[in-house]
């Protein structure tokens, strides 16, 4: 399965707002695809209350591994972008 590494790049994290965004465009895209910090367990990406379970704060690397290149590299870009800005 494909899958990068990505630093979170929002201000706050990937909080309430953050954890909206990837997971609407995650349901959208239709394809399984997770996130997972070091040591934890993956979360749907689908799911902005999983993703906000990670506690992944500015800076924390996260994994986003999925079945489609194309859609892992998109999420990767929307963790990687301040999507509070």
């Amino acid at each position: 399965m494909p899958s990068t590494t990505v630093t979170v790049g929002s201000s706050v994290g990937l909080h309430a707002r953050p954890a909206a965004v990837i997971a609407a465009r995650a349901a959208e895209l239709g394809s399984e695809i997770t996130l997972a910090v070091e040591g934890e367990e993956p979360v749907d990406a689908g799911s902005a209350l999983m993703i906000m379970t990670l506690g992944a704060e500015q800076g924390t690397e996260v994994t986003v591994e999925g079945e489609d290149e194309a859609h892992v590299a998109e999420i990767a870009e929307l963790v990687r972008t301040d999507l509070d800005a």
